[in-house]
């Protein structure tokens, strides 16, 4: 039975984001299509920070009027809503209206919509869900919440969404372009439609390379049928786990209880086994209270902050510039990059259920090593298209390397800090949830500007770079 649980518990933390991440893992072969071309990302980033008034709500209406929201009828409207717009994702993600003089993709922007009003929701609607169940299926849910990110990159390497091919073309200047050798490269469609690489010959014909797009392995509708039905079973894990016997309130109970015996023990410490008298109580709890007040404020404070930060970097700063960083060093360290970092999500949080470690000094030590991983990446993305060791396979493996191990060491600290909470009581776990949301707000906000506006970050030609070595 205990299986079965964490089973359901890992299918429904798998809903959490499954619909944006499908989204975003789709985009190379959507951008081909959709009239808004590469700046399609754009208004995605924009959209989905829209959609964090879902999480505000909640937020306010817990914070100002206690007990008038039920997680359940509120969670399974969500899940319905995420199935529903998948569905329609399949039949309407092609439809484009014509608005202000051009076609824009008017269905597909409104459906992204309510997609990340359900996700960004589920931040603050499931996790206060989980404080029903014992502290050790909080683990199992984080584990889904990773799969969600991996399961849809395994589903898009099937498909062959961002493949290209490098083709030698031959241009002379009374004939049309014929194409000569053509070499197959995993590359993302993320890059320039044409890269050229003039070649000087001693006849009057140049030959340079293009990107030609792979046709993918099957097409968007079946890939949005297949996050319906994740989207789905997300929805049929909750039912069953709602309907569970309630024998894990006792747990809370329990703690809660245990948590009283424990302070009400405490003050005697260092003292005799007497009974004390009531000056000697009058004068040891009012310093310990003064003195444990403000100890514990200060290490929620710590802790939210770390919670916002930590998902500032893995939600927002960092993934905005992740094919700038990888692109340089070729196709392969880029999917590597992108497919191991998928994977190290779960895999951390599975390795939180053997190796937990609830000190918030280990947490910040853990915090700073995975922000030194990031702060690599985000120093090689600021040196696209010729970051350190381009065309070394030394710097390849430093780049797939920092990307898991960023990942991984942010995804443990935030699988420990969500513990943390979930035993102190079911509102700060709502208040992690709005603090995840906070963050990741936080950190696409201002990347937005630095990437689209500013353009601080090169793309790479990697079918022909030019690098000084």
């Amino acid at each position: 039975m205990a299986f079965l649980i964490h089973l359901l518990v890992c299918t429904f933390g798998m809903g959490s984001w499954v619909a944006i991440n499908g989204l975003w893992v789709e985009l190379p072969l959507l951008v081909t299509e959709l009239p808004e071309g590469w700046y399609l990302p754009s208004y995605l980033t924009v959209i989905i920070q829209l959609a964090n008034i879902g999480p505000l709500l909640v937020t306010l209406l817990h914070h100002f009027q206690p007990g008038c929201l039920s997680e359940v009828p509120i969670i399974f409207t969500v899940l319905g809503v995420g199935t529903i717009a998948c569905t329609l994702f399949a039949f309407l993600w092609n439809v484009t209206s014509w608005v202000l003089g051009s076609h824009h993709s008017i269905a597909f922007l409104v459906l992204t919509f309510f997609l990340a009003l359900v996700d960004c929701t589920s931040s603050v609607t499931f996790l206060p869900f989980m404080s029903r169940l014992p502290t050790h299926y909080l683990t199992t849910f984080f584990v889904g919440e990773g799969l969600s990110g991996l399961l849809p990159a395994l589903v898009a390497l099937a498909q062959g969404s961002g493949l290209t091919t490098c083709a030698n073309i031959t241009e002379t200047s009374d004939t049309t372009p014929i194409p000569e050798t053509t070499r197959n490269m995993d590359s993302p469609q993320g890059a320039s439609s044409t890269l050229v690489s003039e070649l000087a010959r001693t006849a009057p014909s140049v030959v340079h390379l293009e990107s030609h797009y792979l046709p993918a392995n099957f097409s968007p509708l079946v890939f949005f049928l297949l996050l319906s039905f994740m989207m789905a079973c997300c929805l049929i894990a909750f039912f069953f786990l709602q309907r569970q016997p309630r024998r894990w309130e006792a747990s809370i109970e329990d703690l809660l209880t245990s948590q009283v015996t424990l302070h009400s023990i405490r003050p005697q410490e260092g003292k005799d086994l007497g009974p004390p008298g009531p000056e000697d109580s009058g004068k040891g709890q009012e310093p310990l209270e003064e003195k444990t007040a403000p100890r514990h404020l200060a290490h929620l404070t710590f802790i939210y902050i770390l919670v916002a930060f930590v998902n500032a970097l893995t939600n927002g700063v960092l993934p905005s510039v992740q094919t700038y960083s990888c692109l340089s060093y070729g196709p392969v360290a880029y999917h590597l990059s992108a497919t191991l970092s998928s994977m190290a999500n779960p895999l951390a949080c599975f390795l939180s259920m053997f190796l937990p470690n609830r000190s918030l000094p280990f947490l910040g030590v853990l915090t700073a090593l995975g922000t030194g991983f990031g702060a690599y990446n985000m120093a090689m993305a600021v040196m696209s298209p010729c970051p350190l060791m381009q065309g070394h396979w030394g710097g390849e493996v430093l780049i797939v390397a920092s990307w898991v191990l960023f990942i991984g060491c942010l995804s443990y600290v935030k699988v420990m800090l969500g513990v943390i909470l979930r035993d102190r009581s079911r509102s700060a776990l709502l208040w992690c949830g709005a603090a995840v949301q906070l963050g990741s707000l936080l950190g696409a906000l201002i990347m937005f500007p630095l990437v689209n506006v500013l353009r601080l970050f090169s793309s790479a030609d990697f079918c022909s770079l030019q690098c000084s070595t």
